[in-house]
């Protein structure tokens, strides 16, 4: 019995990520989520959501300093409290560490009570406002460059709330080039495929941390509401989508993500039962109209297909196949319907249909294109 993938399709590679300094105010008070690393993600976010967008002044122990965009001055021990170290010393290291890789410039003020620095480059990612004013600290939201974040998370072993931050900056919601993220915000690294399955070895890497710790880690983000994880059988991979990412980014509600829709959208193989190629034709229901040209696969397989795009479509908010009304026409996209691909090393049979919703006096509403590949399931 044939096997199908089918996929529904609805090139852009942002070089910034817009962060709330709410949320990253959320992480510094999360204390379930360790910061012990070495990457340096989290302490340079830190850093950047307090950096000023204007230029102001601040008095600190007697003294007003003036304090330009992509600055912020501060005692050491309020780094100490946000960067979550126990030692003053350690809060300095870590601002050395940062400069070291010429991410940012630091003095000590004050005999050593105060710290001044300054974000490197802060001016090309972030608007600079030329008037002077007070800058909360706590609202808005500020612009991270994606590059930075993946030379950080690259450099030394990821804390917990590296690889938080690393997914948050890596996902993409409603891309037409990625896969998946038209359900939802999905975790994609940026590897030029446009497919966000991940495995546990390339997360390993990037992070420097090992197969199982990785494992444990996102189940712990997962259990933690953070992270809604899909793992699929074989070798397929898993898909990672962000919880209460729409509400944070967007302030929309957010959305729930199902399995069944996850997997059309990432062209996971689609099974047809035994039973659907029995029937020479599709059951008499006249909502479903295929036309005879669609000869590279039985019409019952066909039929079994759309109803199964039928139950996507309704998590989306589409429940035309409910309705009396309307009716789906099917029909071929070229003369033979066929292309050749080729893959591992044989050729294969793609099947590309349009599929139309009608309503009323065959009014179309909706359009949709179905790619159907069939896959071996010779062993």
């Amino acid at each position: 019995m044939p096997d199908y993938q089918l996929e529904i399709k609805q090139v852009v590679d942002y070089p910034r990520c817009r962060i709330y300094r709410e949320f990253v105010q959320t992480l510094i008070a999360d204390r379930s989520i360790r910061t012990n690393g070495g990457s340096g993600l989290f302490y340079y976010t830190v850093l950047c959501s307090y950096a000023n967008f204007r230029t102001s002044y601040r008095r600190l122990d007697g003294i007003t300093y003036t304090v330009y965009p992509g600055e912020w001055v501060c005692r050491v021990s309020e780094l100490t409290a946000c960067f979550r170290v126990r030692f003053q010393h350690k809060a300095l290291s870590i601002l050395k560490a940062l400069q070291d890789r010429q991410l940012i410039t630091f003095t000590q003020l004050g005999h050593g009570r105060l710290v001044k620095y300054s974000i490197k480059g802060w001016r090309k990612h972030n608007t600079v406002l030329d008037y002077n004013c007070p800058c909360q600290k706590e609202s808005g939201f500020f612009f991270m460059p994606i590059a930075v974040a993946t030379e950080l998370i690259s450099y030394g072993k990821a804390s917990e709330m590296d690889v938080v931050l690393d997914l948050w900056l890596s996902a993409i919601y409603k891309d037409s080039q990625v896969l998946g993220s038209e359900v939802g915000p999905v975790v994609y690294l940026r590897n030029g495929t446009g497919n966000p399955l991940l495995n546990y070895s390339d997360l390993a890497q990037r992070w420097g941390l090992s197969r199982s710790t990785v494992g444990r880690l996102l189940k712990k983000l997962a259990d933690l509401d953070y992270l809604t994880l899909m793992s699929f059988p074989g070798r397929t991979g898993s898909v990672i989508y962000l919880n209460s990412y729409l509400s944070t980014m967007f302030q929309v509600s957010d959305v729930m993500v199902d399995k069944d829709e996850v997997a059309m959208s990432l062209n996971i193989k689609l099974h047809i039962p035994e039973d659907a190629d029995t029937a020479e034709s599709i059951p008499d229901d006249p909502k479903v109209c295929v036309s005879d040209q669609l000869i590279s696969v039985s019409k019952s397989q066909v039929e079994h297909i759309v109803r199964k795009v039928a139950q996507v479509l309704e998590t989306q908010g589409i429940s035309c196949f409910n309705c009396p009304k309307s009716s789906v026409k099917l029909y071929p996209l070229s003369g033979d319907c066929t292309e050749a691909v080729k893959g591992s090393g044989e050729k294969s049979n793609v099947l590309r249909i349009g599929m139309v919703i009608q309503c009323g006096n065959n009014h179309p509403i909706y359009s949709f294109e179905l790619t159907m590949t069939p896959i071996s399931t010779d062993f």
